[in-house]
């Protein structure tokens, strides 16, 4: 399975603070927000990785991530010209995509939770169908919504409902099999003239290939998208790791963890950042 982050967009509703930076690019806390979606992937068991940006920020990126080689995986780069919606990453990223069912992941989304990875796993292996996944939230006529019957089956997606049928928004994160680039060209582009990614979901619940996973208490689904959410999210992960003494989305430590890195790469890493505390973690991680 391949994986896709969507970073294209302009930020705008972090404007100042990036206006000179990809909003992706900025800091949860005590590292780049994009390292959270690239941790979801990874725990996915994904390696292969195509990062979407807007022509302006790609050099930033590969500043900061390279090709992706230092943590034993392959990033790679394409461009979204104009913002063309969600779906549009399956067009642009077609030739990548090639033969294999795919994952994408919005760039300012953070998920958190026990249990997470084995999820992630078990979906990461579905070759056919869809899957998405339900979060509760308060204000669920801002989100796509799905609603369920009696057992818990998915009957409905709707994209920002007047009337929400249920208080479950269907989050950032999505895997698909190698149908969707198909679908997605097939698709109509709604009123504010973007490829829906609602829509994209709406073909294979029609078609009884979509599951929703539920993300249930104890799990956090953080949209990094405004001032108040992104001091929000930092504040999350600063209390979890004080608390814990554990790092949250450390891509080089969840690249060691998942074997594909030795302890003497991860060791060299860490010299990088010898004269803060990230360095230090990841040369405590090496001689546990």
């Amino acid at each position: 399975m391949k994986g896709i982050i969507l970073a294209a967009g302009a930020g705008s509703r972090l404007y100042p603070a990036s206006l000179p930076i990809s909003k992706i690019l900025l800091p949860v806390y005590d590292k780049p927000m994009i390292y959270y979606p690239i941790t979801t992937l990874l725990l996915a068991g994904i390696k292969d990785i195509l990062i979407i940006t807007n022509s302006c920020d790609t050099d930033n990126f590969k500043k900061v991530l390279g090709d992706g080689s230092s943590i034993g995986v392959n990033f790679s780069y394409a461009i979204q010209e104009i913002p063309k919606g969600i779906a549009d990453s399956f067009i642009i990223a077609q030739d990548f995509i090639a033969d294999s069912p795919v994952a994408l992941i919005l760039g300012d989304n953070i998920f958190h939770g026990f249990g997470f990875s084995s999820m992630l796993k078990e979906v990461g292996k579905r070759d056919f169908g869809a899957t998405v996944f339900g979060y509760q939230v308060q204000d669920p006529e801002r989100f796509g919504v799905v609603e369920f019957d009696k057992n818990n089956k998915a009957i409905s997606i709707e994209e920002k409902p007047k009337n929400p049928k249920s208080n479950y928004a269907v989050t950032g994160l999505y895997f698909y099999d190698n149908k969707v680039v198909e679908y997605a060209k097939v698709l109509k582009p709604s009123q504010r003239g973007e490829l829906e990614i609602t829509d994209l979901n709406k073909i294979y619940l029609e078609k009884n290939q979509l599951k929703v996973e539920i993300l249930g208490r104890g799990f956090a689904w953080l949209d990094t998208g405004t001032f108040k959410s992104l001091l929000q999210a930092a504040n999350f992960v600063q209390s979890m790791e004080i608390n814990t003494g554990m790092k949250i989305a450390s891509i080089e430590e969840v690249a060691y963890r998942m074997g594909y890195i030795s302890k003497e790469q991860l060791l060299e890493i860490s010299k990088k950042y010898k004269q803060n505390g990230y360095g230090k973690y990841l040369e405590k991680i090496v001689n546990l």
